[in-house]
């Protein structure tokens, strides 16, 4: 049977990547209605959803699902939206259609309709999941008999991450794209591969119901009594992927080595009923339920597959010996024929009488007894006459005939048997496929829980209050990746936002554990809100619906993009899409353009998210002007990483204390990255003059600017920057002593404050 292979109906081991989902995606629009349907053929996980008609509500999904390839109809709208790092499958428009789809489906799955699967008022995902079923068939030349049913995923269940925030949270790859040093790199203690990959889906798709995650908090902490996580691992890493070989068996690719595999399966499941029957949580008990055993296929497997077969079928000597009769007796003749040949010569000798007489083979007769003429007077009249030669005569006797057309035939017969009755094992297994799945993803979410155990003991991790308030309070809380690699003593700290503290303003040097302090508090929630336990010595988490991140500089060259310009895209998606129940993470906004056009985008941008959005916001910068929020908006509170010097040398104490930092220490941490001396003694000198003149002293005294909104009142900048300069005319008339002024210091006073006006009047011209 022939197959075609494409990027995302590869079924083969060789060809997958045992801990990544190799998924298919079709995507498909109806209505203003984005409908996503995800497919992956190696495991027969299906599922369908629908999300909102935007680049970056599509971005945001292709980052959590990594599709191995894209289907999608040649006349798409959104193709534009979709660029060449995936292969993209084009399929003609008319499988896209929602009565072909339906029916497809409700065939698929032997139902009349899709109402018990809750995707009856989904066209868009409908179609989409018709669409991908269709080119699923066309690839693989076969049913489908693994794909059970069809799961609808609603966004509301879950917390938003855009691809942005997965990449920056290093979730399941580093910023430079490799594994080690991720957050999935510290917890995959998995046993094995699907645990692996049902952990890096739960790390993109955290769960927003507390009831689910409280099943897996208390399942988790139950492992970690008594070491029994360590008990269970011992018998999980003998599971192997039970999860792709159901679904080659179900796609009768499987080889024997596979078969093997899942009988050492079986064989483990007793194991783990023994160990399972003593946990009291729910979700254990109801694990230990799905973990069933399957004593008759295991029996089978015992008896059909010999200890270790071959990679392949295809040169015979998979089956055991004693599973079938007539394959054994095949083999036999195949391989035994010599002796049978020396008994019948023997017992012809007897009964004959001619002690002389030979049986031979040759190819141009065959098998045959051969007499001499003197003693072929003496032949039996059950020998037929088969050749005469000068000296002797060949016969062949009915039992030799027999014998001749097995033994001929016998090795090809044999393996044609041997791959009939592998095709016959192929189908009973497949009868059982549905509840051999049920028993793989139960193994896969033991393995994740149990992993999560042995993380949570190794490092004292605690387990999290998860309340329907918006608040985060972390008390001693630890980055998981970096208390991992470092080989110090990692400094923990707090983390409270609540309803009256909205904003954390932290200031600090570069380099002191700002941004540590920012991505270690998103972890934590994340972690909470995957069930599991989170390296703090106490933690309350409320409800978040997304979190947002804007941090590091990175271009878009080819995209046209410049830094600043990705930084402000960032920034703007997050000012249109949070809410106050969202965790927003924004590092150093307005770094990227002058000093002032930089500082009032700074300032507005925070001022909208503390005001008006009230998002749970961590705003790291290093704009001191910004220091004085909290003094104009509720909500806002000044923290600071603390460093000190000593002597010539910087010192980093990763501590985060309340109050704005007192300076930036951005010349000692030039001095730590190799800057020349040279540069940093010249460089002093003209800090040293900044801070002397005039205009310092001035800005010393200069309020902040208040602004309450970044894009949705014109002109924003523009207004901020006239309100400065209109105080600097007021600062300079408060400043003046009128009393003890003379005439001439007088008129003096009047030219500068006419040069700042008409100053101010040309650029409002030159706008």
């Amino acid at each position: 049977m022939a197959r075609i292979l494409s990027a995302g109906t590869v079924t083969d081991e060789a060809l997958l990547d045992a801990k990544q989902d190799a998924s298919l995606l079709a995507i498909h629009v109806h209505q203003q209605e984005l409908g996503l349907a995800v497919l992956d053929i190696s495991s027969g996980r299906f599922s369908v959803l629908t999300c909102e008609l935007s680049p970056q509500a599509l971005a945001a999904e292709l980052a959590r699902l990594s599709p191995a390839e894209i289907v999608i109809s040649e006349d798409s709208p959104i193709l534009s939206w979709l660029d060449n790092t995936r292969p993209i499958t084009k399929r003609q428009p008319w499988e896209f259609i929602l009565e072909t789809a339906q029916h497809l489906l409700c065939q698929q799955f032997a139902v009349k309709d899709l109402q018990g699967f809750g995707c009856q008022n989904l066209p868009a995902a409908v179609i989409a999941a018709g669409a991908l079923l269709q080119y699923a068939k066309d690839t693989q030349k076969t049913a489908l008999p693994h794909l059970q049913g069809i799961r609808v995923e609603q966004s509301s269940d879950f917390i938003y991450l855009d691809a942005v925030t997965r990449r920056n949270l290093e979730l399941t790859q580093t910023l430079t794209g490799e594994f080690q040093y991720s957050l999935a790199w510290v917890l995959d203690g998995c046993q094995t591969p699907m645990g692996s990959r049902l952990l890096r889906r739960w790390l993109h798709q955290p769960l927003r119901h507390i009831a689910s995650l409280l099943l897996r908090q208390q399942a988790i902490i139950e492992l970690t009594q008594d070491y029994m996580y360590e008990k269970l691992q011992t018998h999980l890493q003998a599971i192997g992927d039970c999860e792709r070989i159901l679904a080659r068996i179900a796609l009768k690719t499987a080889r024997p080595r596979d078969l093997s595999r899942l009988r050492e399966v079986f064989a483990e499941l007793p194991h783990l009923q023994q160990h399972l029957q003593y946990f009291k949580t729910a979700k254990l008990m109801q694990l230990k339920e799905d973990i069933r055993e399957f004593p008759q296929l295991h029996d089978l497997l015992q008896r059909a597959i010999i200890e270790n077969p071959p990679v392949v079928i295809r040169e015979g000597g998979v089956l055991a010996e004693g599973f079938d009769a007539d394959l054994d007796e095949l083999r036999a003749i195949s391989t035994n024929a010599g002796d049978y040949l020396l008994n019948l010569e023997i017992k012809e000798r007897e009964a004959t009488g001619i002690p002389t007489l030979k049986i031979g083979y040759n190819r141009v007769s065959g098998y045959y007894i051969e007499l001499t003429r003197a003693q072929a007077e003496n032949a039996p009249a059950h020998f037929i006459r088969r050749q005469t030669l000068k000296n002797v005569e060949r016969y062949i006797t009915p039992e030799l005939k027999v014998f001749e057309d097995k033994a001929l035939s016998a090795a090809s017969r044999a393996l044609a048997r041997e791959k009939f009755l592998y095709e016959q094992l192929l189908e009973e297994l497949v009868q059982h496929v549905a509840p051999l799945q049920q028993m793989s993803m139960a193994l896969a979410e033991l393995d994740v829980l149990v992993a999560l155990a042995d993380k949570a003991y190794q490092g004292s991790w605690v387990q999290p209050t998860l309340v329907a308030q918006s608040m985060i309070d972390i008390e001693q809380g630890r980055h998981p990746v970096v208390e991992q690699v470092l080989n110090s003593t990692f400094t923990p700290n707090n983390s409270q936002l609540s309803q009256q503290q909205r904003m954390l303003i932290i200031t600090g040097p570069n380099m002191g554990g700002k941004s540590t302090f920012m991505r270690q508090t998103a972890l934590i929630v994340l972690l909470a809100h995957i069930g599991s336990l989170v390296p703090a010595q106490a933690a309350t988490i409320g409800s978040i619906d997304r979190i947002f991140t804007r941090i590091g500089s990175a271009d878009d060259l080819a995209g046209g993009r410049s830094t600043f310009m990705v930084e402000m895209t960032e920034t703007a998606n997050i000012l249109q899409n949070a809410t106050q129940h969202s965790l927003v993470l924004m590092d150093e906004v307005g770094r990227g353009t002058s000093t002032f056009d930089g500082l009032s985008l700074a300032w507005a941008a925070a001022v909208h998210l503390v005001q008006h959005i009230k998002a749970l916001t961590l705003f790291a910068t290093h704009y001191f002007e910004l220091t004085s929020l909290p003094e104009h908006y509720q909500g806002a509170i000044n923290v600071h990483v603390e460093a000190s010097d000593y002597g010539d040398n910087l010192v980093f104490l990763h501590r985060v204390t309340q109050g704005a930092a007192s300076k930036s220490f951005g010349l000692q941490v030039a001095k730590l990255a190799g800057v020349p001396m040279v540069v940093i003694q010249a460089a002093q000198h003209k800090l040293n003059e900044l801070e002397q003149s005039p205009l310092a002293k001035k800005a010393k005294n200069k309020p902040s600017p208040q602004q309450t909104a970044l894009f949705n009142e014109p002109m924003v900048v523009e207004k901020v920057i006239e309100k400065t300069r209109v105080s600097e005319v007021e600062t300079t008339l408060k400043e003046i002593d009128i009393d003890n002024l003379t005439p001439r210091a007088a008129l003096q006073c009047l030219y500068e404050l006419q040069s700042l006006l008409m100053k101010q009047s040309e650029i409002k011209a030159d706008k």
